[in-house]
């Protein structure tokens, strides 16, 4: 009998080879699969590979403005004036960044519109600082910082506090690293939180609380994906269409290539008619052990992230102070296979450091890599990224490399560094296989130093 059963049975599945994807697309089920094909989407991946330039030139920034701190601390605000041995700088990049011996110096002549190398006329070694447009750069974003920090900026802390009911506070770390992110000053807690005693209350446990008041608008529990979808459904409504089909739904854009079956299809149908609760809502005493209820509290996680990335200034965030907020937006421990999920909303970008770093965006603000409705602290920021994008042929390098003289060999670390240094920025012609007197010769000319700034 047992025998017969067996026969009856049908022949199991072959075994998937090792590393494939599954692809539940066939399947007809109507919720949405755990696992899913991810497709890269490669407007996001240049925005990240311009953001590793930009996250090198801060960091050596810092770091010039720290070693410049106890000569100059009054004039260690960003100023094009500030300068420093290179000597002390590569050894600092060495030690904090953990760069290579010569990545500090090919990063710093790949980018001479942003750092300017010079002989110092007096010390006579050679010394690094930012060129004029570099430093309009940075001042440019300070500005646009200090220009929305009366509003705008002061809204944004005070959304993000909403999204923690129901105590609605945050801890004050959590919030200095996503400080940038919100478009909030370095000094946020002074600027901001103590200069408003009346709309924020710091603890002495180091938590920052939304406290109501009166002059707070109507519409501060308000999600950014219900006015754009209250926008979208005045614009394009059409006869006939149901209210129920967009009274609850996301606006979702799936990457190019992309496979979307038909009952992939009719789960994404049904996902966005599921009804859920405001991420502003306090939801603790809910009742979850229903897979429905279950199923909107997970629709609801999708909203937080969602608020939450609209309230930054470029609706991106890296995954990592994304996850510092998971438990205010009730986001499940696995936050990358969660938001992975919904590839339509979100894509997780894993370019700008060998994969070690995830960037979150946010699908529906951008159109082609650019930002839909850009604002004035994304302009100024794309001031900076568009100057290091600029070649080093197009700078004025012959006069640069002329005045360093004997800086090559301080560039590099050694003589044979500088040497690599030289043949790579400048070819055969550098010299290095010349006659070590024409190698090691100072230029002697430093009437020219100032004009040796970038313009």
């Amino acid at each position: 009998m047992l025998r017969r059963i067996a026969a009856l049975r049908p022949p199991p599945r072959a075994a998937a080879p090792v590393g494939a994807i599954a692809a539940p697309y066939s399947s007809k089920s109507t919720s949405i699969p755990q696992k899913q094909q991810r497709v890269r989407d490669h407007a996001f991946d240049g925005i990240m590979e311009v953001q590793k330039r930009v996250r090198r030139f801060h960091a050596l920034h810092s770091l010039l403005l720290y070693a410049a701190a106890p000569t100059a601390p009054s004039r260690a605000g960003g100023s094009g004036a500030v300068s420093v041995p290179f000597t002390r700088l590569g050894a600092l990049a060495r030690r904090q960044l953990r760069l290579a011996p010569l990545d500090a110096g090919r990063f710093l002549l790949r980018h001479a519109h942003a750092f300017h190398l010079f002989l110092h006329p007096v010390h006579r070694m050679l010394h690094i600082r930012l060129t004029p447009r570099a430093a309009a750069a940075l001042g440019a974003e300070a500005d646009a910082v200090a220009a929305a920090l009366p509003g705008a900026s002061v809204l944004r802390l005070r959304k993000l506090l909403l999204l923690a009911p129901p105590h609605r506070r945050l801890r004050l770390e959590h919030i200095h690293l996503l400080r940038r992110d919100l478009g909030l000053p370095d000094d946020f807690a002074e600027s901001v939180i103590q200069s408003n005693p009346s709309l924020f209350r710091l603890t002495p446990d180091g938590f920052v609380e939304f406290l109501p008041s009166p002059t707070d608008p109507p519409d501060l529990t308000v999600a950014a994906v219900e006015r754009a979808r209250e926008r979208h459904y005045r614009e394009h409504r059409a006869p006939g269409s149901a209210e129920e089909d967009a009274r609850f739904a996301f606006p979702i854009r799936f990457p190019p290539g992309f496979k979307i079956g038909k009952y992939f299809r009719i789960a994404v149908w049904k996902w966005q008619r599921l009804p859920y609760a405001s991420p502003y809502a306090d939801v603790t005493g809910h009742d979850l052990r229903s897979l429905e209820a279950q199923r909107r509290m997970e629709k609801r996680a999708v909203a937080a992230v969602h608020e939450l990335l609209s309230l930054t200034v470029e609706k991106r965030t890296t995954l990592e102070r994304l996850a510092l907020f998971r438990d205010a937006l009730g986001v499940p421990k696995k936050i990358k296979e969660f938001l992975l999920k919904y590839q339509g909303i979100f894509y997780i970008s894993t370019r700008g450091n060998q994969g070690k770093l995830h960037t979150v965006f946010l699908r529906e603000a951008y159109y082609k890599g650019e930002l839909v409705e850009p604002n004035a602290i994304h302009a100024a920021r794309r001031k900076l990224e568009e100057l290091l994008m600029i070649t080093p042929q197009k700078a004025n390098l012959d006069r640069m490399f002329t005045s360093m003289g004997r800086g090559w060999d301080e560039l590099g670390g050694s003589r044979r560094g500088g040497c690599e240094l030289r043949d790579e920025f400048l070819g055969d012609g550098g010299g290095c296989k010349k006659n070590a007197d024409a190698d090691g010769a100072e230029s002697g000319d430093d009437s020219g130093v100032e004009s040796l700034y970038i313009e």
